[in-house]
This record gives structure tokens, sequence and C-alpha cells, in this order.
């Protein structure tokens, strides 16, 4: 069964809280981000980018709430740190160190700080968002040019 919005955003909170105080670096990324964004009107599971580092750590904190999926690797992707949940029937995607392989070549795209441009308060967590500018690399690279016009689009409204 599909989960509503209201319910993936309260396992976001969840999440967002367990993150938060065990102090991993972490962003909202992908559909969800453009969601919050106000670019697109729905969203299917949960992208959070993290530090890489953070992976083994993530790992301990999230397979108490749910399921880990298997891992089915992608020729698309090299990325380092890939981790599929469901976690009360919401899918969660765990990505650090995302690695995206493009016409032969590998860009190696780790969650940077600075690429963290902002966030706001969701019941009293702070939930941060990945940068725009960057998911537009990412979906170009990813051939995703449906997603990577959109951005485009608002990029040019917005000057972000």
């Amino acid at each position: 069964m599909t989960k509503t919005k209201e319910e993936k955003l309260q396992v976001l909170v969840q999440l967002a809280e367990l993150f938060n105080e065990h102090e991993i670096q972490w962003a909202v990324g992908g559909s969800l981000l453009l969601y919050f964004k106000g670019l697109v009107s729905d969203f299917h599971d949960l992208d959070l980018m993290i530090d890489e580092q953070a992976g083994e750590q993530v790992a301990q904190l999230l397979e108490p709430l749910g399921t880990r999926r298997p891992f089915i690797p992608s020729p698309a992707f090299q990325t380092r740190c890939f981790m599929e949940f469901l976690i009360d029937g919401v899918e969660i995607d765990v990505i650090g160190g995302l690695a995206i392989v493009s016409e032969g070549h590998v860009d190696e795209l780790p969650l940077r700080s600075e690429e963290i441009e902002e966030g706001f308060r969701l019941e009293g967590q702070r939930i941060p968002l990945h940068s725009l500018r960057v998911w537009e690399t990412y979906y170009t690279l990813m051939g995703r040019t449906e997603k990577a016009e959109i951005l485009r689009r608002a990029q040019k409204k917005a000057k972000f």
C-alpha cells in the first residue's frame, strides 16, 4: 500500500531526530528536495545524502527500525555507500559518496557541507536541504533530463 505524504514525512522526522542527535552530516536530496522547494507535487521515497564516513553508524541506527533491502549494483553508479531501507512502509535510500558513471567517466560527488544550503524545522527537527544546483548536475549526469530541466527552469526564475 502506498503511503501518504504525511506518513512519509513522519518517517523523515523520526530519521532526522536520529541523525541530528548523533551529529551525522546529512541532507535531503532527490524528488523530496524538489517537493520541499515546491518544484514537484509529490515524491516516491526519501533520498538522504550522508557523509560516507557515517555509513556504518547510519546502518546501525536504521536497521532496528525496519528492513534493510539487499544491495543490487547498477552499472550507472559506483557509489561508495548505498543502503535501501523500508521503514514503516516508506522506502528510504541512504547515499554516501555518490559516484555517477556518465559517458564512460566516473564523477565522484560526496556530500559537502557547503552544498547544504538551507534547511527548516519539521515537528521540531532540523531538516537540511541539499543544493538544487548540485541536484541539477546529478540529474544531468544520470540522464534524468525531465528533472534536470525542472531545476534549470527554476534556476532561471530564482537565480539559485
